[in-house]
């Protein structure tokens, strides 16, 4: 059985004891979080829309962290332009519990 869900303008692709990360929620670690199922498949076949409508997905957070980080080089040939920065996105790492119906 696995869902899709939507958090951070992102859709993902879960199944039952996966962890995954996600852009960050501003929840205290080991708290728990529920999302709505836009898509389910399972036993019975695929549940799109309204179908899939009423199926949560319970997840629990783990951690929050920093990703690595990426370096921005901007630059404009002969012009002597150069400009350099980093940036590491902040994320929050889920445990996915359970699929309800």
């Amino acid at each position: 059985m696995y869902a899709v869900i939507k958090t951070g303008g992102k859709q993902y692709v879960v199944e039952p004891g996966q962890v995954l990360k996600v852009e960050k929620l501003n929840l205290p670690e080991g708290s728990s979080v529920e999302f709505e199922a836009l898509m389910v498949r399972d036993d019975n076949g695929v549940k799109v829309g309204e179908e899939a409508k009423g199926v949560k997905v319970k997840a629990t957070v783990v951690r929050h962290g920093k990703g690595k980080k990426i370096i921005v080089f901007k630059y404009k040939a002969k012009k002597h332009y150069q400009r350099k920065y980093g940036h590491r996105q902040h994320f929050t790492e889920l445990q996915i519990n359970e699929i309800v119906s």
